[in-house]
């Protein structure tokens, strides 16, 4: 049995402002009573795409598509909180992005033909930037929780640098998933 790496594309959070102004708002998402699993600061990133389990072949067939990715890097404006599917039926609590929204799009759309002709399926939910920053777990004081949210839907959590897609993997472990970096594309400025 070939050892299989659960992995995705993204840019990691290297804003420590940025990380510590979405702990705050964790923190008044957890107050709600809300049944939270709240994201680790350190695994919070910006994911391009998820990948599914790969191979350890793969890692370069696929760093190989993400070199030929066109960007320069650019500033990621981190504003607002929501929900997927919505603030009525919770799932995935993230922080929004406006700036920077364009560029992420056309990274994803440059990825998806060149991940396909490798084998990878279209991703079924397509691109929709953002920061999960907490899953729900339970129904269990949703009203407060989208009372909250709506409260938040116009909070600043400041501006991020995205400089280097990475190539992640993720181990998953009791206690949480651990993210390491196996590639990384970073352009010149």
């Amino acid at each position: 049995m070939s050892e299989t790496i659960r992995s995705f594309i993204a840019f990691d959070m290297d804003s420590e402002s940025v990380l510590k102004k979405i702990t705050d708002v964790q923190a008044l998402l957890t107050k709600t009573g809300a049944d939270l699993k709240l994201v680790e600061p350190r695994n919070i990133h910006i994911t391009v795409r998820f990948l599914g389990n790969i191979t350890p072949p793969m890692v370069d067939k696929i760093f190989e598509e993400m070199k030929k990715v066109q960007f320069v890097p650019f500033d990621v404006k981190i504003c607002g909180a929501g929900a997927f599917p919505n603030v009525r039926y919770p799932r995935v609590l993230w922080a929004g992005i406006t700036e920077g929204a364009d560029q992420l799009r056309s990274i994803f759309n440059q990825l998806e033909p060149r991940l396909r002709s490798l084998g990878f399926a279209p991703d079924p939910k397509g691109f929709n930037p953002h920061l999960t920053i907490a899953r729900v777990k339970s129904g269990r004081n949703k009203a407060e929780l989208a009372k909250l949210l709506n409260e938040t839907v116009n909070y600043e959590f400041g501006i991020v640098r995205a400089e280097c897609l990475r190539l992640k993997r993720s181990d998953l472990t009791p206690k949480g998933p651990i993210y390491s970096t196996l590639k990384e594309v970073c352009p010149q400025k």
